[in-house]
């Protein structure tokens, strides 16, 4: 009896010294939210979390189909109910999801470990102990969300992992990347960034006009080319002489089908001063051949591959191909979003080298870039004062012709908020116009829907627009990117600004409005007056 006292007394004595110890060191703080979980700690709520879920609720599938109207449905919903904690592309980076305890999880991370069941049943019936909370909603308007989330937005990572080393790898072109990338191979094989230079004697359909019909533009023949390029807008024909292309004096306007001369005139690109007027005097090698290839070398004038292979966008991939590893591939969507866009603003862009003329020659593309570089140190955006109307720009800085993307993205808040060109476009491949990841609305409200964080403010993008819905008039593009930018003649592209352009600019500055791009048989005051009557438009905005 007296031993089991001695006992009793001492587990009492050290229950109350843990208990002090705890509360001496580990009870103070232990409300506070800033410190983040332990290893210990998520392993084990993540543990209960997985297996939380009744085996038949977790088994359940999906019934909806990935249509544009699911999935912008769920975009929607999350945008209204979740991306005040988890952000717009499920990345957790917000005021809330930063600093609640535990932290909002990386959903695109997460997702892949879920199964439907277990989505549905963490949104419909909330997390204990966290900041997830419980959602009436009906079934079907969760299930949308959960097929949103396996198609979150493309985006640059904000705290990137440190990029990968290509240092002392070569490039070996991408036929090296097929056997284990079958899938996005095969896809990227049919883009027309793989087939953007095409040798007609290898593809002989490659040649788009028929060169039987006589045009007085056409003065050569099919034997004179050694590469076409192009396939959509224009097509332009290169002719070899020596170990040089030169561009030959007439391309094809696919749009209007037919034959245009071509010859870059003396108020055009800022190179033009810098070589004879003559296209046989004009090679390609410093003017074009950096972009319609992987690692152009100016000493050979040979690249590893024509086209923009899987190196332009990756780095040189020996190592990678021998030995197969995160660590040894640079993947654009982990470097930061200035890096990630890089990848493709090397080439959408106007600008020139820093270091021109190079070997005497001056080029117009940024030599010495590759990825893993910064390619600020290799190429500068073309220069504009506001106000002045140039070859390249409209008065505002918005660009006044194609491939000048990069020159209106950084301009944007999406840039700013580590949106990347591949958030929109899969370089990949699609089956959408320009690679685009979804058609129409569908791709802007995976990231917008009405009266959220993200805009638009207003009941529904109907109620936005003033337009009826599937109307042309309707589309986010026609009114944030119009097309105004000259691809060749009055074939026009969109704006990258994302940046939408008063009637006022259109009379100050003569910068086409997106209302008369499409309202070509009203006035510009007509405009002004119809969106002044528009109570949610800013009146400031519109500059009466």
């Amino acid at each position: 009896m007296k031993r089991l006292a001695i006992a009793i007394v001492a587990v009492a004595v050290a229950f109350i010294a843990v208990g002090g110890l705890l509360y001496e060191f580990a009870l103070p703080g232990l409300y506070s939210a800033r410190q983040a979980p332990s290893e210990a700690e998520v392993a084990a709520a993540t543990w209960l979390l997985r297996h939380s879920v009744a085996e038949a609720d977790a088994g359940r599938a999906n019934p909806l189909a990935p249509t544009q109207s699911n999935l912008a449905a769920g975009a929607s919903l999350f945008q209204q109910k979740c991306s005040t904690c988890h952000g717009f592309d499920g990345g957790g980076h917000t005021m809330i999801g930063e600093h609640v305890f535990p932290r909002v999880p990386a959903l695109r991370e997460l997702m892949p470990t879920l199964s439907d069941g277990q989505s549905f049943a963490y949104i419909r019936n909330g997390i204990r102990n966290t900041a997830m909370p419980a959602w009436n909603l009906a079934e079907a308007q969760i299930w949308q969300i959960v097929l949103f989330l396996r198609h979150l937005p493309v985006t640059a990572g904000r705290t990137p992992e440190a990029a990968a080393s290509v240092a002392g790898a070569h490039f070996v072109g991408s036929a090296a990347c097929q056997s284990c990338h079958k899938d996005v191979y095969q896809r990227w094989s049919q883009t027309r960034m793989a087939n953007v230079v095409r040798d007609p004697r290898v593809h002989p359909n490659a040649i788009i006009p028929d060169f039987s019909k006589p045009d007085p533009v056409l003065t050569f023949t099919k034997n004179d080319i050694a590469f076409v390029y192009g396939s959509r807008w224009k097509q332009r024909y290169f002719t070899k002489r020596g170990d040089d292309f030169f561009p030959l004096p007439a391309q094809w306007d696919i749009t209007n089908k037919r034959w245009l001369p071509f010859h870059v005139p003396d108020n055009a690109d800022w190179w033009v001063p810098y070589y004879p007027k003559d296209n046989m005097q004009r090679p390609t090698g410093p003017l074009c051949d950096g972009c319609h290839s992987v690692n152009y070398d100016i000493a050979t004038k040979k690249p590893t591959e024509w086209n923009v292979g899987c190196e332009a966008c990756h780095g040189a991939g020996s190592a990678h191909a021998a030995h197969p590893l995160k660590t040894n591939i640079i993947n654009p969507a982990r470097l930061d979003y200035v890096a990630a866009n890089d990848t493709c603003i090397r080439c959408h862009s106007q600008g020139r080298p820093p270091g021109n003329p190079i070997n005497g020659k001056y080029y117009d593309w940024p030599v010495g870039f590759h990825q893993g570089l910064r390619l600020a140190d290799f190429w500068r955006l073309e220069d504009h004062k506001l106000g002045d109307l140039t070859f390249t720009h409209f008065p505002d800085g918005t660009a006044h012709k194609n491939r000048m993307q990069g020159n209106d993205f950084v301009q944007s808040l999406m840039y700013t908020r580590g949106v990347t060109c591949f958030s929109c476009h899969d370089p990949h491949g699609s089956d959408n116009p320009s690679l685009l990841r979804a058609k129409g609305n569908a791709l802007c409200l995976t990231c917008h829907a009405p009266n959220t964080q993200t805009g638009p403010l207003a009941a529904s993008i109907e109620a936005h627009t003033h337009h009826k819905a599937g109307s042309s008039g309707s589309e986010c593009s026609a009114c944030h990117m119009p097309a105004i930018e000259e691809e060749l003649g009055a074939v026009k592209v969109h704006a990258h600004t994302f940046r939408f352009i008063p009637p006022s600019e259109t009379e100050t500055l003569g910068v086409p409005n997106a209302c008369n791009v499409c309202h070509t048989d009203k006035s510009v005051d007509w405009t002004k007056k119809t969106l002044m009557k528009w109570r949610e438009i800013s009146p400031w905005r519109m500059a009466q």
